[in-house]
């Protein structure tokens, strides 16, 4: 694996887990268990009702394009070479949207509410980021 150079997640309280299951390429979103809401991006709290008491659950990793843009330049460290590039809005089946990048697909190819499939870029020896093609 070559050296990766763009930015990382940091794995903290609220997201470690989140990052450990997309190092097993698992999809994994928080759900509270006081009132039920889905949540993402992992936080302590529950958006909805404030309680602490998230779980989480496996996520079906199938949702649908909901927007994008194309990157066509870049010159930030470590993006110079992947140009052009796909950033998006995912809306997954379980109700939730992810910030996220369109793989396995040339620009030209999007639409919005493109069915897409998580996969996963093992970028370093710990980290996992998950991504979305469109679905085969």
């Amino acid at each position: 694996m070559s050296e990766y150079k763009k930015p990382l997640p940091v794995l903290n309280e609220s997201s470690k887990e989140f990052w450990q299951a997309a190092k097993a390429h698992k999809l994994i979103i928080q759900k509270c268990n006081n009132c039920g809401e889905k949540v993402f991006y992992p936080k302590t709290r529950c958006p909805n009702c404030f309680s602490s008491d998230l779980g989480w659950i496996e996520a079906s990793g199938k949702g649908k394009l909901y927007s994008y843009s194309v990157c066509y330049t870049n010159v930030a460290p470590g993006f110079e070479d992947d140009v052009p590039y796909i950033v998006a809005a995912v809306d997954l089946e379980e109700g939730i949207r992810m910030l996220t990048n369109i793989v396995d697909c040339k620009p030209e190819d999007l639409k919005c509410d493109l069915p897409v499939e998580v996969v996963f870029d093992d970028v370093t020896a710990e980290i996992s980021l998950p991504k979305f093609r469109p679905v085969k």
